[in-house]
């Protein structure tokens, strides 16, 4: 597992304001409700997933610099799209971001949430553009079954580095410091005994608030995106 990503010091401050000025570049693409209804792409694809209320749609809104790139819906669970943006120049975009719906809230009628968990499962098994997943958990909460499966469900994707994941500890700032380095550590255990062999994991304390973490998740997105 990768180390714990930590803030840039003064020598990495253009690499910084270099990534941070591509993910503000994102704008909207396309929606889909099915797999089939999205563009193939050439471009690296970086997906965003997590639990409903884990504040999935505040961090891709906070990366892009933009308020309402994403929509955060006020009843969670009820959008029920994938949406994509691209991501670097206009005329020549360097990859896309890709927005599922949030999992796990329970006011969302049965049916929904399987048609949603198949749409999902199909779409981090077998889109051939995935490059790398980020994956939203609620640091007070650390990671629930559901989170636990959705590792379970990419793992054969992330063995030998093909797809990348980063784990996201949002909502930091709602911590002291004890109980936020207790959920980085116990974090970093987990991923460490999911994690399959050749895997390219990391995970970082996050906080759309106060932009805790901001700089170095852009930066490991456009190194994503645009391996030097």
């Amino acid at each position: 597992m990768t180390p714990v990503l930590q803030a840039p010091d003064n020598a990495l401050a253009n690499a910084a304001k270099a990534a941070l000025a591509w993910t503000h570049s994102a704008r909207f693409l396309t929606t889909a409700s099915r797999l089939d209804q999205l563009p193939a792409s050439e471009l690296p694809e970086i997906a965003f997933v997590g639990r409903s209320n884990a504040g999935k749609s505040t961090a891709i809104n906070r990366l892009a610099q933009q308020k309402r790139l994403a929509f955060a819906s006020r009843t969670p669970g009820r959008t029920q799209h994938i949406n994509l943006f691209e991501v670097g120049p206009k005329d020549a975009p360097d990859a896309l971001f890709a927005d599922l719906p949030g999992y796990g809230y329970a006011a969302v009628e049965r049916a929904a949430k399987l048609r949603w968990q198949e749409v999902m499962a199909d779409y981090l098994q077998s889109r051939r553009s995935l490059h790398g997943v980020v994956l939203m958990i609620d640091s007070r909460l650390g990671f629930t079954d559901l989170d636990r499966r959705l590792l379970e469900l990419l793992a054969p994707r992330l063995g030998g580095g093909q797809v990348r994941l980063l784990a996201l500890l949002t909502k930091a700032d709602k911590l002291n410091r004890r109980d936020a380095q207790a959920a980085l550590q116990a974090a970093q255990a987990l991923l460490g005994e999911v994690a399959p062999e050749g895997a390219d994991i990391g995970v970082t304390l996050f906080s759309a608030l106060s932009r805790q973490g901001l700089a170095d998740v852009a930066e490991v997105l456009h190194g994503w995106a645009l391996p030097s």
